[in-house]
């Protein structure tokens, strides 16, 4: 892989993540219900999720999705109920505010929890795993060892999406600080809405006929 196709490779990468997603919004909503040390987990979770969606392109599985309509269906209609079902959690979830110190068992169960969301949302997306079987290869030169290729595509995929998740963590860590309990009850509410629309979206996506 030349430095030419690498520098192309980030910046229409980071063109696509700076679109906020399901796994964007999460940070942002993580921020701003439990502050940005615990959003960090969820950053891992969704970063834990994008090296094994890598890996399955790496390994062809992608285009194992690709040719089975059974499959993919099975998880788009996972991963669209996941992501209404947590849409709905948020709009009936209370304002919260930071833990005090000494509840710290709370505290790892909560971070777990956001881990586990978040890479449960980005690891259900089957239109995540068709996107990355379609755009990763197109970066990977068949001459070359392809392992060692796909895994700096991973790292660069790594870096623009934690960028990106800390940037909104970081945003809804400061409106957990500065918005009263009634606003951050409004905006659990719209964070839910989103996510319920996403999940929709998700339901009504329709591949094209394979030509």
């Amino acid at each position: 892989m030349s430095l030419a196709t690498l520098f192309l490779f980030v910046m229409m990468s980071a063109a696509i993540i700076a679109i906020p997603g399901p796994t964007v919004l999460l940070a942002l909503q993580n921020g701003s219900r439990h502050g940005l040390k615990a959003a960090v987990w969820g950053m891992a979770g969704a970063v834990w999720a994008d090296a094994l969606l890598v890996t399955a392109v790496a390994c062809g599985l992608g285009l194992l999705l690709a040719a089975s309509e059974g499959l993919f269906q099975a998880l788009k209609w996972i991963g669209s109920a996941y992501l209404v079902w947590l849409g709905w959690q948020m709009l009936r979830s209370p304002p919260t505010t930071l833990p005090a110190v000494g509840e710290g068992e709370e505290a790892n169960v909560r971070s777990v929890s956001i881990f586990t969301r978040s890479f449960l949302v980005a690891i259900s997306n089957p239109k995540a795993l068709l996107f990355m079987s379609a755009f990763l290869p197109q970066f990977v030169d068949s001459t070359q060892p392809q392992l060692p290729q796909y895994a700096c595509l991973l790292l660069v995929l790594c870096v623009l999406n934690v960028s990106t998740m800390m940037f909104y963590a970081v945003c809804g860590a400061r409106l957990l600080r500065r918005l009263r309990p009634a606003h951050l009850q409004r905006f659990n509410r719209g964070s839910g809405g989103l996510l319920m629309t996403m999940g929709v979206l998700l339901a009504a996506y329709r591949r094209a006929p394979a030509q």
